[in-house]
């Protein structure tokens, strides 16, 4: 955090703090809940009195971009989420179709963001997805489920990050929203699906390998064919769940009415 302020080195005005605080949420480098550093040493960053800095975050704050938390300093506010209001939310996680145009939208826009990274990705952008796909690689090693699926979201947060498109990493990161809140509750059962856990390692070793190649083709088809495999594998999953489901309550029904006969010992 230190270090992505810059010197204001014009006039040394609010505008020029408001313009570039603005510009480091756009970009993604500031994101939701980050916390900001404490007036003395922002205003020595920016190299600006006090008084210009408090008058550049009041006017962040009037315009919903920061917040301010009785003895919790200033954060970034939760600009993301007011893409899915809470009534929309709550239509989604109810309607079954939701949930394939959601996967059918991802897998387009998911496509062109890792084209895009491919073209694009700088090398701190790629170290930054050494590190993510390492840390992926760990926890499936470990078996830890619920960081594997943590690391999951932050795979495709980065790679979007990677694309240096600022209509795709907010619509994006709205969309992961939905899932890091639970709206998809079902696409967990992917994971249940036999072999899944693997295919989905290698999924995302192809799209990493693809955008480290810089081959914008590769990365495309890779993108495509992991969510693809994803709404087939949560489609499985569901299909599987509701035949155990059914078969345990024909079972219950049958032996509750004494339909089946308690197995025999042979003689």
């Amino acid at each position: 955090m230190s270090d992505i302020f810059s010197r204001i080195e014009h006039s040394r005005t609010a505008d020029e703090v408001v313009q570039q605080i603005e510009s480091l949420i756009l970009e993604g480098v500031l994101r939701t809940g980050d916390r900001l550093p404490g007036e003395r040493e922002l205003a020595r960053q920016f190299d600006v009195s006090r008084p210009i800095l408090r008058d550049a975050l009041k006017a962040l704050e009037a315009r919903g971009l920061l917040t301010t938390r009785p003895g919790g300093g200033t954060h970034v506010a939760d600009v993301i989420g007011q893409l899915f209001t809470k009534p929309v939310t709550d239509l989604i996680s109810m309607h079954r179709k939701a949930v394939t145009d959601y996967l059918e939208y991802r897998r387009e826009i998911e496509a062109i963001a890792a084209e895009y990274a491919a073209r694009r990705a700088t090398p701190e952008d790629l170290a930054l997805l050494d590190r993510i796909m390492a840390r992926m690689d760990e926890a499936h090693r470990t078996g830890d489920f619920d960081d594997e699926a943590e690391i999951d979201v932050e795979f495709h947060h980065a790679v979007c990050e990677c694309a240096h498109n600022i209509i795709l990493l907010h619509t994006l990161r709205s969309c992961y929203r939905l899932l890091s809140e639970g709206v998809f509750q079902n696409r967990l059962l992917v994971f249940t699906v036999p072999g899944a856990r693997e295919a989905l390692l290698e999924q995302h070793r192809a799209i990493h390998t693809a955008i480290k190649a810089a081959d914008p083709i590769a990365a495309r088809k890779a993108a495509m064919d992991h969510i693809t495999y994803v709404e087939r594998s949560m489609a499985e999953a569901e299909r599987s769940g509701d035949w155990q489901r059914v078969s345990r309550l024909r079972l219950r029904q049958r032996s509750e009415a004494g339909d089946i006969e308690p197995t025999r010992k042979r003689s």
